[in-house]
């Protein structure tokens, strides 16, 4: 991964590129499907190499026409929006080059990734590979040494196998057996994840249930009660009405845990939170159509009957009292009177 040189640049310009792969033939029934899937995928996987060092290159070539820009252009990236245009890139194309670049120049900057197993990688590996964290990216760099394909499943398995063996917040039974390869991992790094939003008494519950039962399914369900418990307190923590009051939303998630209706109490003040919100951009928006309600009626007169019959039906969502039919027979009307206080 050394710049090349302006005379490389040229060399390999000039020099005729003639990709021509012998692909087998889909009708010949003498060869074996394993034998047909083999040579495809051989050859895909040159293609892709190819592809991923090509755009890696794009990838800095267009970060180093952004960067000029920003340094000598007009400030609103004029001279790089045409330069994509020019070439038919589209802007999100181009800064997922860029991404690309960035997170392969990262990964052998920081000594993560040795330049010679850069073909072992997909082009999404490397940027899943630089998010991760320097551990992760170790094991990454290692497996790829090895000579092992990367891709993202590749990367997110090492991940999951290094949340999961890393954590303080998983009994050692569940590490020994992931150890073992009896408990994927990738069943464990939801459950710490999890695990980490949530206060220490409700972790000490789960942890004494998935240890007395450390098993798949058991896994899956705590998994799933952790994620309903930091619903329920992430949602309860944005309710305007329940700060007000004085109640122990601890206590009140004890008691939906002890009578089996946790999903119920968390989808209860995860839709107290949106009523919350909803009421609240209700609000402003009726504020705003009074408004320019009040200012049509001042610019407009008598000479001007179709605009003032516009503004006498518009009265029902303008005045104190919203009227609203849910229906196109008006079968079925809401009204909602607005009282504001502090005003």
């Amino acid at each position: 991964m050394v710049t090349p040189s302006t005379d490389d640049i040229i060399s390999v310009l000039e020099t005729p590129i003639d990709i021509n792969f012998d692909l087998p033939d889909p009708e010949d029934e003498g060869i074996e499907e394993t034998d047909f899937q083999e040579q495809l995928d051989a050859i895909w996987k040159v293609c892709d190499r190819f592809d991923l060092q090509t755009d890696i290159w794009r990838g800095r070539i267009l970060r180093a026409i952004r960067d000029r820009e920003k340094k000598g252009g007009d400030g609103r990236g004029t001279g790089f929006l045409n330069w994509l245009k020019q070439r038919e890139i589209t802007k999100s194309q181009a800064y997922a080059l860029i991404q690309l670049a960035n997170s392969a120049d990262t990964l052998l900057e920081e000594g993560q990734l040795d330049p010679t197993t850069i073909n072992n990688f997909s082009k999404r590996a490397f940027v899943e590979t630089a998010k991760a964290s320097p551990d992760v990216q170790r094991l990454v760099s290692e497996a790829a040494q090895n000579g092992d394909r990367i891709t993202r499943r590749e990367v997110k398995q090492l991940s999951d196998e290094w949340t999961a063996m890393s954590s303080d917040l998983l009994p050692e039974v569940l590490k020994e057996k992931a150890t073992e390869g009896t408990l994927p991992a990738r069943h464990l790094a939801p459950l710490v994840k999890e695990l980490e939003k949530l206060p220490d008494s409700h972790i000490e519950t789960i942890q004494k249930e998935i240890t007395n039962n450390p098993d798949v399914d058991t896994i899956k369900a705590m998994t799933s009660e952790a994620k309903s418990l930091s619903k329920y307190l992430d949602a309860a923590a944005q309710v305007q009405t329940l700060k007000r009051a004085s109640l122990d939303i601890e206590m009140a998630l004890d008691e939906a845990l002890r009578l089996e209706c946790l999903n119920t109490a968390a989808d209860l003040v995860k839709q107290a939170t949106q009523l919350e919100q909803t009421v609240a951009k209700l609000y402003t928006t009726w504020k705003r159509l009074g408004s320019l309600s009040d200012r049509l009626y001042v610019d407009t007169g008598a000479s001007n009957p179709h605009l003032r019959s516009m503004l006498t039906c518009l009265e029902t969502l303008t005045s104190e009292v919203i009227e609203v039919e849910l229906d196109e027979g008006g079968k079925k009307l809401v009204r909602l009177r607005v009282m504001t206080e502090g005003e």
